[in-house]
């Protein structure tokens, strides 16, 4: 059972939907391509520019590069499909579908001019053929049972969540090094949200809080744990979750807080990060 489902169906803001599109897009390591009735994935041949044009590294003589040649230009004529997954071992992984329609051109150098080194670097990263630029037209996003059409002015003004890029690696440093921290967290949701939960794990982060999954043997519950403010890098992060666990703090009792989430669960590895590093607290 999904949160969604819980609290009923909503349709949440556009500018929310287009933050999901973004991250989606900048962090995925691969994407469909679909023009007419041919589709082809693509691994590790994308980027994105600032203001969202979608880069692809195709081989002009392919017949998916001849393909792109003939719908250059023409409004729409170009479909990219991506699947956001959650970044750690769960079921129901998929978190989001986008769908972007656009428009292909010739990738033009001049634009580096306005790419920060990040960016200048990923498209470095594309293999060695011929660059197009994708332009959205419109975007639509599934995210649980949240659909929404993204305009093409909105998706432009919108960047990525500024923790998107990071967020994999501070989930599995959560699971593999802070399973008592994790513990903690869950005190502050509604006992009766997880008393039938055999584990419950850190399935999302970003600018706004930590979402925790109560899993059962007939499904899932998300719960999300807003931050006191908003944060915007992983130093912000920090001081983030210690605000979350200094407010579990009295909330914690002796055992665990979902009773069989961690009874046969193997021990954490301890953190073998500096202190100034992860700055986690023990719980």
């Amino acid at each position: 059972m999904s949160e969604t489902a819980l609290a009923g169906t909503r349709i949440l803001p556009t500018d929310h939907h287009a933050v999901i599109s973004r991250s989606a897009l900048s962090t995925a390591t691969s994407l469909r391509l679909c023009l007419g009735d041919t589709s082809v994935d693509l691994i590790q041949s994308h980027a994105v520019l600032p203001d969202g044009t979608v880069i692809l590294a195709v081989d002009a003589m392919s017949p998916t590069g001849g393909l792109l040649v003939a719908a250059r230009g023409r409004p729409g004529e170009v479909q990219l499909d991506v699947t956001q997954l959650v970044p750690v071992a769960v079921r129901s992984r998929v978190r989001a579908r986008v769908r972007v329609t656009g428009t292909a051109h010739r990738f033009d150098p001049a634009n580096l001019e306005s790419c920060d080194a990040d960016t200048v670097m990923s498209l470095l990263d594309l293999p060695p053929v011929a660059l197009w630029a994708v332009q959205p037209v419109e975007v639509a996003v599934t995210s649980g049972d949240d659909e929404a059409l993204v305009g093409a002015s909105t998706y432009r003004a919108t960047c990525p969540d500024p923790l998107a890029a990071v967020e994999a690696t501070h989930l599995q440093h959560l699971i593999r090094h802070h399973r008592d921290a994790v513990d903690q967290l869950t005190t502050l949701v509604n006992p009766e949200l997880t008393a039938t939960a055999t584990r419950v794990v850190p399935v999302a982060v970003d600018a706004d809080g930590v979402v925790l999954r109560a899993e059962a043997p007939d499904g899932h519950l998300d719960v999300r744990l807003p931050f006191a403010r908003r944060v915007t890098c992983s130093t912000d992060l920090t001081a983030g979750l210690r605000d979350l666990l200094a407010k579990a703090a009295p909330h914690r009792s002796g055992g665990s807080p979902h009773g069989t989430a961690t009874e046969t669960a193997a021990p954490a590895a301890g953190c073998d990060l500096p202190a100034t590093e992860c700055g986690i607290p023990s719980a």
